[in-house]
């Protein structure tokens, strides 16, 4: 049998949720923890600390974060209308769309900062494979 070792894998969608590296599931992605420090919100180093792996695999490679974020906003929005429907109802004869839009609109726009770090994170787990071994 194999040794009991006290490194514990994690899975994919964790090291997406904590924003670490792909590669080895323990380096951080970005250089700063608060993703509300908005100017340097999206700071992150040029390679992993504890594997090495480079972080922008070439030149303009979050761009298409682009279209993660939109998802996920879209999704978002989903998710709120939803709750909105089955909890306060729509109804075109008085303002109920109108709230829901605005809310929605605060809701979204708070979690900006959140969701540029979700989708860079997600971006870079498309391409970089884990590998255990890197550790």
């Amino acid at each position: 049998m194999c040794a009991a070792t006290n490194n514990k894998e994690h899975g994919v969608m964790w090291s997406v949720l904590n924003h670490k590296c792909p590669r080895c599931r323990q380096g951080d992605l970005f250089t700063y923890s608060n993703p509300y420090n908005l100017k340097h919100n999206l700071d992150m180093p040029e390679h992993c600390t504890v594997c090495g792996q480079k972080y922008e695999l070439q030149t303009g490679f979050y761009f298409g974060t682009g279209y993660v974020g939109y998802a996920l906003t879209v999704f978002i929005s989903a998710v709120t209308f939803v709750l909105w429907w089955f909890t306060i109802g729509m109804s075109v004869s008085d303002n109920r769309v109108m709230w829901w839009l605005g809310i929605n609109a605060a809701v979204v726009l708070l979690l900006q900062p959140m969701l540029q770090r979700l989708s860079r994170a997600i971006w870079i787990a498309f391409f970089v494979r884990y590998e255990p071994d890197q550790q």
